[in-house]
């Protein structure tokens, strides 16, 4: 009997970071020295006062259904860091907690974008954004941005890409693959774009907000006018900021009719997030001291990390995106094209690049291809110094002798 699977499901592409992450596993489970630079998750253990929390309330009996949307206390924390953090003032009927932060984005895209409509997402960008777009039926319209504006797209892409069908454009500052971090001035300009064409929602992916480096900041779209709060979905979670990735939490703040309308989805869909997670989030967002504690700890390694990693791809000669925020490096890997490497692979793009990289040499890396931008490949330095530092060396000698 053939299976004939809908339209929906045949679109979307299996995700590109977890697949070259399972790839690497499963070199390392046979015994092969493989530095992993695929998926995005912070290297360290959730912290004892979150494990802990969760533990007392699976004593306490905190294991049965919640709100669809997330307990009370929690969505209160959840406002109330937000207004630690930028000053925005929302109430607890605006947050939506959801298994992650995919699933309040995707519930976020499902709300607001339908068959004919257009979503405007700048390009490179994470892997999910035109997967979860093509799901609900609408249609991506990428907005390329140019190294010379440190990948970020500028208000005049903006307004070339704004359509009478547009009506979502999705911006993650800080980014994902690139580490670019949006400006104030570069953001000020977006909204003076976003001011004129009123029916177009923003989606804001912040959830590495915590993590930006150097003379940076993270500033929220949402923070330049009422106006634009009403016509922001701010999408945030526990994994990055708490490494709390495996536990699955996070959270859409929406003007109240998308929050209603995001949770009524989600009751019939998946009903709450896992318990246990609402609460040992809440322990993670109510300890403040401890928090800030571990968070500031946390970003100083990564600064750390992203000093070395910049200053051994420039010891190797490598072109890469000067990273602002969060923990991935994007490296220009175009120079091998049309090459071949030393173990007689034909490396026409970031595909090949990444596949003999990986094969001949055990470094896992995610090709640029799965990001909109073909040229590169991205490293992730939520690793060790040490393996940081080898994993790079060997991806720059990879470079070099391709012939």
């Amino acid at each position: 009997m053939e299976i004939k699977l809908t339209k929906r499901v045949e679109g979307i592409a299996e995700s590109a970071t977890l697949a070259i992450s399972a790839k690497a596993k499963k070199m390392m489970a046979e015994g092969r020295d493989v530095v992993n630079f695929g998926v995005g998750e912070p290297d360290f253990n959730t912290p004892d006062y979150i494990v802990e929390a969760a533990i007392k309330a699976m004593r306490d009996g905190k294991t049965k259904y919640t709100p669809a949307s997330g307990i009370p206390e929690l969505k209160k924390a959840v406002v109330e860091d937000r207004f630690r953090a930028t000053g925005i003032e929302y109430s607890p009927e605006q947050v939506v907690v959801g298994t992650g932060a995919k699933q309040p984005l995707y519930n976020a895209v499902a709300c607001l974008a339908e068959e004919g409509d257009e979503v405007i997402v700048p390009s490179p960008y994470w892997v999910t954004y035109p997967e979860l777009v093509k799901y609900c039926g609408a249609k991506c319209v990428f907005a390329v941005t140019k190294p010379e504006n440190g990948y970020k797209m500028t208000a005049e892409e903006l307004e070339n890409a704004i359509t009478p069908k547009t009506r979502l454009l999705i911006l993650n500052s800080p980014n994902n693959p690139t580490g670019a971090v949006y400006s104030e001035s570069e953001l000020s300009a977006l909204v003076k774009v976003l001011e004129k064409h009123k029916n177009v929602f923003v989606i804001a992916d912040e959830i590495y907000r915590n993590l930006v480096y150097g003379e940076h900041k993270h500033v929220s779209i949402a923070s330049f006018s009422e106006e634009m709060k009403s016509r922001t979905i701010i999408i945030d979670g526990m994994s990055k900021s708490y490494s709390m990735t495996g536990w699955r939490l996070g959270w859409a703040i929406a003007p109240e009719k998308i929050a209603k309308a995001m949770g009524r989805a989600q009751s019939h869909v998946t009903s709450n997030a896992n318990s246990i997670a609402q609460y040992a989030s809440l322990a993670a967002l109510t300890n403040v001291e401890k928090s800030d504690a571990f968070i500031s700890d946390m970003r100083k390694t990564f600064a750390k990390r992203r000093l070395a990693a910049i200053e051994k791809l420039e010891e190797g000669g490598a072109k890469f995106i000067m990273p602002e925020g969060a923990f991935y490096v994007f490296i220009d890997v175009s120079s091998a094209f049309g090459k071949t490497s030393e173990g007689g692979k034909i490396i026409e793009n970031s595909t090949d690049f990444a596949t003999a990289l990986l094969e001949e040499r055990g470094v896992a890396v995610v090709t640029g291809s799965a990001f909109g931008a073909d040229d590169y490949v991205r490293i992730s330095y939520a690793i060790s110094e040490e393996a940081l530092k080898k994993g790079i060396e060997i991806l720059c000698d990879f470079l070099r002798r391709a012939k």
